[in-house]
């Protein structure tokens, strides 16, 4: 038999229940404020890295160019050493050209040189400031997960806590009902239980058979809305129905269909008899 007593367990069971599971899911939520700060640093690194890498390649570029200047002045001066040899109009030429083309040369070089500089420079300062930010990211996401690793442990504790509760207040009721009941809260936003007025559930507000919601108001056992699943009781409604409702007359929810065409053939009756006088 269902009591007072039962029911006002359930209905603090349902409590615990709703505040446990919101506990449990800000536990799970909370990971991912992290991850996204994680991911943030991930991407500092990333990027960290790939400076580092272009600032090693235009090294190399430069280094390159200091060779090719290197030789480029060496040719020229070599050139113009060779102009005081020089015997005839055509070697003239041939030197003076050669002198032309390295100077050229050692300009280019010159200019491509100023140029990896300046990107050099650039590079370095955006490593710097790179290096300097994720430094400070690694610090504030150190800080925050040692701030959430105590905040899920205060939670968990909170959960600890309403488990006993919930232990306690679950002695001597079903393990179904109650696993039934919690799964129930999980999916009707924390409401397992609801009265039934008249033979109407206060959840769904679905109409339910006089005969069901009879069973309900007998209450010899835990009975389950059959549209909404939560656990119903029954309540009185403002209008004050009689203690019983009359069932002569009434089926249960699997003849609902049946009794839908049960009238409809009565009322077919009905009217041939209404022709057939008025034809007389």
């Amino acid at each position: 038999m269902v009591t007072e007593n039962d029911l006002e367990k359930l209905r603090s069971l349902q409590e615990i229940i709703y505040e446990k599971i919101g506990l449990e899911k800000s536990i799970q939520e909370i990971p991912k404020l992290l991850g996204t700060q994680e991911e943030l640093l991930n991407r500092l690194k990333k990027t960290f890295i790939e400076k580092n890498q272009d600032y090693e390649k235009v090294k190399l570029e430069d280094s390159d160019l200091r060779n090719k200047l290197m030789e480029a002045e060496t040719s020229r001066e070599k050139s113009e050493k060779n102009m005081d040899v020089i015997n005839t109009q055509r070697e003239y030429e041939a030197l003076d050209k050669e002198i032309r083309d390295a100077s050229e040369r050692e300009q280019q070089y010159r200019k491509d040189l100023q140029n990896r500089a300046d990107i050099l420079s650039d590079l370095d300062k955006q490593i710097k400031q790179q290096g300097s930010l994720i430094e400070q990211q690694e610090k504030e996401l150190e800080e925050r997960r040692k701030k959430i690793e105590a905040e899920i442990a205060d939670k968990q504790k909170q959960i600890d806590s309403l488990r006993k509760k919930e232990n306690k207040l679950t002695e001597n009721l079903d393990s179904e009902v109650v696993f039934k009941f919690e799964r129930i809260i999980k999916n009707k936003m924390g409401i397992g239980i609801v009265a039934i007025k008249g033979n109407v559930c206060m959840g769904c507000h679905m109409i339910l058979p006089v005969q069901f919601a009879n069973e309900v108001r007998v209450g010899e056992e835990f009975i389950f809305c059959p549209y909404c699943s939560r656990i119903l009781y029954f309540e009185e409604s403002s209008e004050g129905e009689e203690d019983f409702f009359n069932t002569e007359d009434t089926g249960s929810l699997s003849d609902l269909d049946e009794t839908e065409d049960d009238e409809y053939e009565e009322e077919e009756e009905e009217e041939e008899k209404v022709n057939i006088d008025y034809e007389e």
